[in-house]
């Protein structure tokens, strides 16, 4: 089997990891392609003795950690990002080591050997790294978040991890419309969504009708995520895979929210 079809099946992981680690589908996915393209390059660096998919991820981390991307240049240097994108890049570059570890182990499932592998540290580091990144979730201020599940137990589930990270929940909806008048009724700062809703409606779709009136960070959470991480149309920046752990999401919504706070507009 060739390296590159070792690697395929971990791709749209790496790409949701890229996404959640940056906060942008734009600039996870340029760390991705800088990655693969590094790995064409230069097949015989890949590391040989470890998992290929911990060798896909040690190469990202490479990347991730020396590209310049100072003057709004992409990882690769394939063009110009403008003002915001270079805000936006150098946002990314800043994600603390704590909260790298806590998405390697809770969002990707590695283990802390295999974390500290990644990001370079000692494996008993990994937990006080892991536990940083959770105090710090503990700190951050509460957001207003809408639900998007026809699941009645997976939303209860989800409400109940939600309600107990401090967070309000705004309400629960089950379909399309629902979500987009309990959207209007009660702004979110945050939206947790299923991809397919109870009347057959889509949860992407529903999301795309809140974010036409509203700006505010969202997580999709599906028992599918290969089919939304493709490449072929426009994808999620966070996504949770069911059956998803207490952990995961946390570390979603911690995330998503870090992002939402460094790049909302001083009061």
């Amino acid at each position: 089997m060739s390296l590159g079809q070792e690697l395929a099946p971990h791709l749209p992981f790496l790409r949701r990891y890229a996404r959640a680690l940056t906060g942008s589908q734009t600039h996870g996915d340029a760390f991705v392609r800088a990655t693969l393209e590094a790995i064409v390059a230069s097949p015989e660096d890949f590391p040989k003795d470890v998992d290929p998919r911990l060798g896909l991820y040690r190469t990202f981390h490479a990347i991730w950690s020396t590209a310049n991307i100072e003057e709004g240049e992409e990882p690769g240097g394939n063009g110009s990002l403008g003002p915001e994108g270079i805000a936006q890049a150098r946002l990314s570059r800043i994600t603390p080591m704590s909260r790298q570890a806590l998405l390697l182990t809770s969002l990707e499932g590695f283990s802390n050997d295999d974390a500290a592998f990644l990001i370079g540290v000692d494996a008993a580091d990994v937990e006080t790294l892991v536990a940083e990144a959770l105090e710090e979730i503990e700190r951050q201020t509460h957001a207003d978040v809408l639900i998007i599940e026809d699941e009645p137990i997976i939303a209860m589930d989800i409400e109940m991890i939600v309600r107990d990270l401090g967070h309000n929940v705004t309400g629960v909806a089950v379909t399309r419309s629902e979500a987009v008048a309990q959207a209007r009724s009660s702004p979110p700062s945050l939206v947790l969504a299923d991809i397919q809703l109870a009347d057959d409606s889509s949860g992407i779709d529903a999301v795309k009708d809140i974010l036409a009136e509203f700006s505010v960070p969202v997580i999709f959470i599906t028992a599918f995520p290969e089919r939304l991480l493709t490449g072929t149309r426009p994808e999620p920046t966070f996504l949770i895979t069911k059956p998803f752990q207490r952990a995961t999401v946390k570390a979603a919504i911690s995330q998503a929210l870090f992002f939402d706070a460094a790049t909302a507009p001083a009061a």
